[in-house]
């Protein structure tokens, strides 16, 4: 006998600040809470450490440190 692909369950979510939607495999618990990774960003900019050739495709500006 065959065996059956198990599905997996995804779940649409939308960010609150930039208005982005993602799908996860897995339930959030408060998915009010969820942000994009862009919108984290944005709000911790001194937390940025992506190097310098992420930020080049992204079109942001390069700190010279």
């Amino acid at each position: 006998m065959a065996r059956r692909k198990k599905e997996k369950t995804t779940y649409k979510y939308e960010c609150n600040l930039t208005g982005e939607e993602y799908i996860l495999t897995a339930k959030a618990d408060n998915p009010e809470e969820l942000m994009s990774v862009k919108a984290w960003y944005e709000m911790n900019p001194d937390k940025d450490d992506r190097p310098d050739d992420v930020k080049k495709k992204l079109g942001l500006e390069i700190s010279e440190s």
